[in-house]
Order: C-alpha cells, then sequence, then structure tokens
C-alpha cells in the first residue's frame, strides 16, 4: 500500500479548542479567548499512522479501490478572513463546524456556546455561517479526492421563503457528492447550468445515471452525445436515498428564507458529509471521532 502523502506517523493535528469539545465551563468569553490562544502545541498522540487507501475496501458498497487524486495541502484564501472579528477564529470555525455537522438551528448554537461562556447573537451565527462556509469549502478543494466516471443525478426540492426550489445534486459510485445547484425552474437550462459546471470542474464522466426526465436527457444529448446513459429502472436509487439526508439536515431549521442562503447551507451540508465520508486528505492523522475537528482546524489555519 503507498504512503499517503499527508500521513505523519506519531503526530496529531492541533486541538486549539480543547476546552470547548470537553465542555468545559468558563466564566467570561475574555478568559476563553485567552486559553484558547494558550492551546496552540501538538497534542501526542498514539494513534497509528495512516495509509491510504488505494486498492483497499470501503464501508460503502461499491466503495473499492477509492482514488485518492490529489495530496496538495488547502489553499490560502487570504489572511485577512477574520480581520474585524471580535472573536477569534478557533470560535468562529468552531461555530460553523458545529452547525454544519449536527442538526443544530441557530439557537440551540447559541444556547450551546453560551454555556461554555461565548455569548454570541444567532444573527451573527447566522453571519458567520454564510460567510465563511464559502471560503472553508474553497481552501480544502485541493485536498478533495477526484471524482469517480459513474455519476448518479436526480433533482430534489426544497421551500425557501415558502417557494419550491429545485435542487440539483450528483453522486458517484463512492458516494462523493459531485456537485449541487439550486434552481428556481426545472427545465433544460437549469440542467445545462448544473451539468456544465460540473463538468468544468471534474471532467466529463464515463456513464450517467438519471431518472427520465425529459430535460436531464436532452441535456446529456447537447453536452455529453457520447456517454452512455442509464435510466433503467431502480439504477438511480442511490441518488434517491442520499436526499434523505439533505432533507433530514433541513427539516430541523425554520426554513430557508432566501435562494443564497440555501445554496450556501445545502453547500456546507454537502462538503460536511464528503467529510465525513473520507473524500478528502483532512484529518488523516487524527484519533477515531475527530476527524472532522482536525480537518476544520488545519482549514482554519488557511482561511
Amino acid at each position: 500500500m503507498q504512503q499517503c502523502p499527508w500521513a505523519r506517523p506519531n503526530t496529531a493535528p492541533e486541538l486549539v479548542l480543547v476546552s470547548l469539545v470537553l465542555g468545559a465551563q468558563s466564566s467570561v468569553a475574555t478568559s476563553l479567548r485567552t486559553s484558547c490562544r494558550n492551546l496552540t502545541g501538538p497534542i501526542p498522540s498514539t494513534a497509528p499512522s495512516r495509509v491510504c487507501c488505494v486498492g483497499a475496501g470501503r464501508q460503502l458498497g461499491e466503495a473499492q479501490g477509492m482514488k485518492r487524486h490529489r495530496s496538495y495541502p488547502p489553499k490560502k484564501t487570504g489572511s485577512g478572513s477574520f480581520a474585524g472579528f471580535r472573536f477569534p477564529p478557533e470560535v468562529i470555525v468552531l461555530a460553523v463546524r458545529w452547525y454544519l455537522r449536527f442538526g443544530l438551528s441557530y439557537r440551540d448554537l447559541e444556547e450551546l456556546l453560551a454555556e461554555r461562556g461565548i455569548e454570541v447573537d444567532r444573527v451573527t451565527l447566522y453571519r458567520w455561517v454564510q460567510r465563511f462556509t464559502p471560503l472553508i469549502i474553497d481552501a480544502a478543494r485541493p485536498c478533495r479526492h477526484a471524482v469517480a466516471g459513474r455519476w448518479f443525478v436526480d433533482e430534489t426540492y426544497v421551500k425557501v421563503a415558502g417557494t419550491w426550489r429545485y435542487v440539483y445534486r450528483a453522486v458517484d459510485q463512492y458516494g462523493q457528492v459531485i456537485d449541487v445547484y439550486v434552481s428556481i425552474e426545472r427545465d433544460v437550462k437549469a440542467a445545462t447550468r448544473f451539468f456544465s459546471t460540473a463538468i468544468r470542474a471534474h471532467g466529463d464522466p464515463a456513464e450517467i445515471t438519471t431518472d427520465r426526465s425529459p430535460a436531464l436527457a436532452r441535456t446529456i444529448v447537447e453536452l455529453l452525445p457520447g456517454v452512455n446513459h442509464d435510466t433503467s429502472q431502480y439504477a438511480n436509487n442511490r441518488i434517491e436515498v442520499d436526499h434523505s439526508r439533505l432533507k433530514a439536515r433541513l427539516r430541523l431549521m425554520r426554513g430557508l428564507k432566501r435562494d443564497r442562503t440555501a445554496s450556501v447551507v445545502i453547500r456546507g451540508h454537502a462538503f460536511m458529509q464528503n467529510l465525513r465520508r473520507g473524500h478528502y486528505e483532512l484529518g488523516i492523522d487524527a484519533l477515531p471521532g475527530l476527524t472532522v475537528s482536525a480537518a476544520f482546524d488545519q482549514l482554519a489555519r488557511v482561511v
């Protein structure tokens, strides 16, 4: 088996908010920020070094021999992303991670942070999620695994300000979410925009599986005339089942108010889903259960 470029034996990622994760209480937010600055050293770990899963089995059905194509460090998006914010980057990234990872509303997140001595209004938390989620996704893009050649594409729907919106989604045979797109209409124009963005980012697929939607069929013929298009019954069950994860996350919210808000939240959910499924070379040295936390700590340094 090949050694991952990111594998570092006998080391673990920095856990800058250990006191928060363990639920330690702080009297005021000032003392918490001081402790955060003092907890920046690496913590020893006895976890074994990780290796790539090239040729190794995965727990995702067909996920045998998963490709790990990219091994670049996270992309630096600029040093001024956190400039002007009263709270340190560690607290902001923690709030964004909790919101994307768990089924929390902004009120729930506000209460959890208040229990740990951090008083933040839920409107501020909303602004943090909307601003930093796209930056975190962009910073993690070089660490993402290459998309496989078999795509499963389908549309689902969500309500935005009381009006139905269509969400185009695609996953590959390993369960990686390829792309998402929120559209007002369900037509050829929307399908063309979705496929054009996905192809530009990931290249042409070898096979596409969809339902018998005329708009999708026409778009595939125009953009990818030589691709095998499978519309057989039950062939698209993989993406149909994957929709339920998104619906379960949105069900806990009080509703989406704007199209941009819906797009950011849905893209953030797809990113978190891919991260938890191991489709990023991030947090690979972390102990079990701390992969997502370690990945966000890595990304916080370059956002």
